[in-house]
């Protein structure tokens, strides 16, 4: 298991070299690669904004069952699942592309933290701190020893921060629009309490991995919306259809009734 992540590691600090020769700067480099990742995890990206659209959707069925089934835990847990398989829902699909950024993750992390190491064992090659232009002056540097040097080279970690707390918070408040009150507290509250510690976690990661991660989530937000939007406009297509659709008026001829003959006395 340690040399698969070796090889990955190294792969990952392969990729993001060469894109730094191609573009001349560590930083783009970086982008550049989270732009590639996002475009091939797109698909599975659709299929989880598709999920969380459906799940939207089934909301009023799920909090009928919950009232329904209130005093019964285990028959509710048996419907809630009963509507999931009926609209073919799985609703751990919105973890997916998380786990796969993880890996990415991890590996950035240690190639960033190692980085003098892997560039000095290029023949001929002269160590030099890696920046995101004159943004962030270094990405191997973590957000608590840019404060000690200063509020002026800690603001760009600081914002760095923000973004990567942000990009954990804004896809859950976003998932909870149109979602009933109490459950959309419940969820921002969550989010708000897993952006504080993403700034927890931030404040030690070197500069790299948090531009990864806030650029990653800002094109993940992008592609979210992009396919909530075009699934909206597909659902609004299918109401407008079946309004469209009016019963087919058949005009009725009756004929004129025969006079009866009257009886002769």
């Amino acid at each position: 298991m340690g040399d698969i992540a070796g090889v990955f590691t190294q792969w990952i600090f392969d990729v993001i070299h060469s894109l730094d020769k191609a573009f001349g700067d560590w930083g783009l480099a970086i982008i550049v690669f989270t732009i590639i990742f996002r475009i091939i995890v797109s698909p599975l990206m659709h299929k989880q904004s598709k999920s969380s659209f459906q799940m939207t959707k089934l909301q009023p069925k799920m909090k009928a069952a919950q009232e329904k089934y209130k005093e019964d835990p285990v028959r509710m847990q048996e419907e809630t699942r009963k509507i999931y398989a009926e609209a073919k829902v799985n609703p751990l699909a919105g973890c997916l592309p998380l786990l796969l950024q993880m890996p990415i993750f991890f590996a950035l992390f240690y190639v960033l933290r190692n980085l003098k190491d892997y560039i000095m064992k290029i023949e001929g090659a002269v160590y030099v701190d890696p920046s995101f232009y004159n943004l962030v002056p270094s990405l191997t540097k973590l957000p608590s020893e840019a404060y000690v040097e200063g509020i002026g080279i800690f603001i760009p970690y600081l914002i760095l921060m923000v973004v990567f707390a942000g990009a954990t918070f804004l896809p859950m408040m976003l998932q909870q629009q149109g979602k009933d009150s109490p459950q959309r507290k419940q969820m921002l509250i969550m989010g708000g309490i897993m952006s504080i510690v993403m700034v927890v976690v931030g404040w030690n990661m070197p500069g790299g991995v948090l531009l990864f991660w806030g650029a990653s989530g800002l094109i993940g937000l992008a592609q979210t919306q992009i396919s909530m939007s075009i699934f909206r406009k597909r659902d609004a297509a299918e109401e407008a259809a079946v309004v469209d659709v009016k019963p087919v008026e058949v005009e009725v001829v009756r004929k004129a009734k025969k006079p009866r003959p009257t009886k002769k006395g």
